[in-house]
């Protein structure tokens, strides 16, 4: 299938600023070709990472596991893990190579392949339920482990487009789910588009 969808380049994924990126994903399209299987979503949530200071991140202050090894890989590269040894979740390494800044998909909204999408999900119907959660839309768009470490920029089955809409107004709120970090908890990094239905909390 011939995909006409404009690619976000390296310098968007390489900027130093996490938080930035984070927030400059929403409204951006996820692309996945996987299996001969094209679909697309739109960004609706998203949350920042940084290896450098954030307790709650998997590189805090330079922890290196197998895990974390593509954490220090350069912007644009897919991060993906199991989350309970169950759910797939989505990042996107930002920054230059070696400063292990990632931001967590945390929910979509379908675009193209809806009715794929909703058969992955086993639903009948496209509601924000279905689709608003990290395990979820990498269940829905077909993303798993086998897509750890591909170079989000150049690769054919897995990669981030712009989107057709302007994002007016971003909600700013603490991160979901991370109570372990202390006072990095408290940080305003997690970001959804205002008045979207399809995020994974209010």
């Amino acid at each position: 299938m011939k995909v006409t969808k404009k690619r976000l380049g390296r310098t968007f994924f390489t900027n130093p600023d996490v938080v930035g990126v984070a927030q400059a994903l929403l409204g951006k399209v996820i692309c996945s070709n996987i299996d001969g299987i094209y679909c697309e979503a739109m960004i609706t949530e998203t949350e920042a990472y940084s290896g450098l200071m954030d307790k709650a991140c998997h590189a805090h202050l330079g922890k290196f596991t197998k895990r974390s090894s593509t954490m220090y890989q350069e912007g644009g590269t897919a991060y993906i893990y199991l989350c309970y040894g169950i759910h797939n979740l989505l990042n996107i390494v930002t920054n230059n190579a070696g400063k292990a800044d990632a931001v967590l998909i945390r929910a979509i909204e379908p675009i193209r392949g809806t009715n794929i999408m909703m058969e992955r999900r086993n639903t009948d119907k496209i509601t924000p339920l279905a689709f608003s959660g990290p395990g979820k839309l990498c269940k829905a768009l077909a993303i798993d482990k086998s897509y750890n470490g591909v170079d989000l920029v150049n690769n054919d089955d897995l990669f981030i487009a712009e989107g057709n809409n302007s994002i007016d107004k971003i909600v700013k709120t603490t991160r979901i789910g991370i109570d372990y970090a202390e006072e990095d908890a408290l940080l305003p990094w997690r970001f959804y588009i205002y008045g979207n239905k399809f995020i994974s909390q209010p």
